[in-house]
């Protein structure tokens, strides 16, 4: 049988892979990237040298289908996004529902993970605002009226909510935020792991004035309390 392995890799700092994702990334025979280069300069700092193929939003469809061949040909492939878990706000989960199709058609394939880091997981906990329930939304939409629709989807919610953002629009999406849910605890957090960690608690009143200007490096990740909180 052959695998397809979901490998997480660190969101900053290289001291964050695990054993179980170094000896993964040596052994398979391909790993499918969304950037070959990004991944090719962590396969450098470990002397990996696994070769790579590409698979991302733009072109998931082909590539998907590549991916499948190779591991129905009998190759063992390994899954890995720019940082973070693979899956979560990138294309791929459509490679998993393919594997899992011909799976499910009689193919002799199979899907598992290598966990670790994911910045989801670590801004929800440093946030400070309650972990037990929570609605992860992933990357707004760049454009004001859908960004504010879309926010406005859990308006009613009571369960904290979670963002990614870059940041040219982190100030724009603080305004939206604070002009489509009002004034409540939330929390912005970047260059997670890295030497410049940033942990920003306040108000979306506060959070907005700070970033307004839109300045900062690295991608955002922004808590903001639900309903009640």
């Amino acid at each position: 049988m052959s695998t397809l392995y979901l490998v997480s890799t660190p969101i900053g700092n290289l001291g964050d892979i695990t054993q179980r994702a170094l000896e993964t990334l040596q052994s398979v025979d391909i790993i499918a990237s969304e950037d070959t280069r990004t991944t090719g300069r962590l396969l450098k700092h470990f002397a990996i040298d696994t070769p790579q193929v590409a698979f991302h939003e733009h072109n998931e469809t082909q590539a998907g289908e590549r991916i499948l061949e190779l591991l129905q040909a009998g190759q063992s492939v390994a899954l890995v996004t720019d940082a973070g878990t693979p899956g979560i706000a990138d294309p791929g989960f459509t490679l998993v529902r393919r594997v899992y199709a011909a799976q499910d058609a009689g193919a002799d394939v199979n899907v598992t993970m290598a966990p670790g880091p994911a910045a989801l997981t670590m801004a929800l906990v440093l946030s400070g605002l309650p972990v037990h329930s929570f609605t992860f939304r992933g990357f707004p939409p760049h454009k004001r009226g859908a960004r504010q629709r879309f926010i406005a989807v859990d308006a009613e919610a009571p369960h904290t909510l979670v963002f990614y953002e870059s940041p040219y629009r982190i100030g724009k999406f603080l305004s939206d935020a604070l002009e489509v849910l009002g004034d409540r605890p939330a929390a912005v957090l970047r260059e997670l792991t890295k030497l410049h960690e940033e942990v920003r608690r306040g108000t979306l009143s506060e959070l907005a004035a700070r970033y307004g200007e839109g300045k900062g490096r690295g991608e955002f990740v922004v808590v903001i309390g639900g309903r009640d909180a």
